[in-house]
């Protein structure tokens, strides 16, 4: 097959116009004007034969073989810039923008803290933190990397575990004074606990505790369920109830005695935290530092 070398400009103006969300932006970006752009992508479709965009005077939106096209494209024009990165000897200058999708409790409670000093190691650096619950499309969404709690689901991307939590359940002094402690996993059938939903399927977490090869199962109740990890954590510190969290985001907490731990000798349940990047051989310098950075505050 012979190679059409008007394909690699256009594409690389189409993939611009789907990471900036519009021809105006792109063309910002590039350098060049909108009507260029335009053209530019016109002529991508017209020599690949699929509509990549669907174009409105108001917006622009990716196609079903447009999102596959930038797929595919996407690890190739990292590569593209990880190799001239390489060949200008400047492998290590870490710069651009880097888009990052991450858990909102993740970027609250243990990213945020420490982004000075990791602007301070990487100045040419810019972030954009894009804090969902849901987990992205990242080459559709021209989003680098992504950290979330949970076991991957996605087999076409890369999944590098960070670190795996302990799961902890917990209760206010004020609550268990009013309630009374319960003992073992099986008696908070009894008590009023708040519950967490999944944001992968809509529905509350289970809640399950492991010690060595014993596992146990127990249904909970009660008025409250949370999507969001800060408002549960805010309820169960008021006395609302009991509740089941990570004990990433809850050091403080336990170290003031604002929340006990109810079932120590059940240690072996733990959630793990993945930095997610779409698939490709060379992973881009800013990706790689991003991904060295979370492992060093997770320590």
């Amino acid at each position: 097959m012979v190679f059409d070398k008007q394909l690699f400009p256009g594409a690389a103006v189409f993939a611009a116009v789907v990471e900036a969300g519009s021809f105006a932006k792109a063309a910002e970006a590039l350098g060049i004007t909108p009507s260029a752009v335009s053209r530019s992508v016109a002529s991508l479709e017209r020599r690949i034969g699929v509509r990549l965009l669907h174009r409105t005077t108001r917006s622009v939106n990716v196609t079903q073989e447009g999102s596959q096209f930038y797929s595919a494209l996407s690890p190739l024009l990292a590569g593209i810039e990880e190799a001239a990165s390489l060949a200008s000897g400047s492998a290590s200058a870490v710069s651009g923008l880097l888009r990052v999708s991450v858990d909102p409790f993740f970027s609250r409670q243990i990213l945020a803290p420490h982004l000075g000093t990791f602007f301070e190691a990487n100045p040419q650096l810019r972030l954009e933190l894009l804090t969902r619950e849901a987990r992205a499309a990242l080459a559709a969404e021209g989003i680098d990397v992504a950290v979330r709690f949970g076991v991957p689901q996605d087999s076409s991307q890369v999944a590098h575990l960070l670190l795996k939590t302990r799961v902890l359940t917990v209760a206010s002094p004020d609550y268990l004074k009013k309630r009374g402690c319960p003992r073992h996993p099986t008696e908070l059938t009894g008590h009023i606990c708040i519950q967490y939903r999944d944001p992968q399927t809509s529905r509350p977490f289970d809640w399950e505790f492991r010690r060595a090869n014993e596992a146990v199962r127990v249904i909970t109740s009660g008025p409250l369920l949370a999507t969001d990890v800060g408002t549960m954590l805010e309820a169960c510190l008021a006395g609302a109830g009991i509740a089941q969290v990570l004990a990433l985001g809850v050091k403080n907490p336990l170290a003031k005695g604002s929340l006990l731990e109810l079932f120590p000798d059940w240690p072996d349940e733990t959630f793990p935290l993945y930095a997610f990047y779409p698939s490709r051989q060379h992973l881009a310098a800013k990706v790689r530092v991003f991904i060295e950075f979370c492992k060093e505050v997770l320590c």
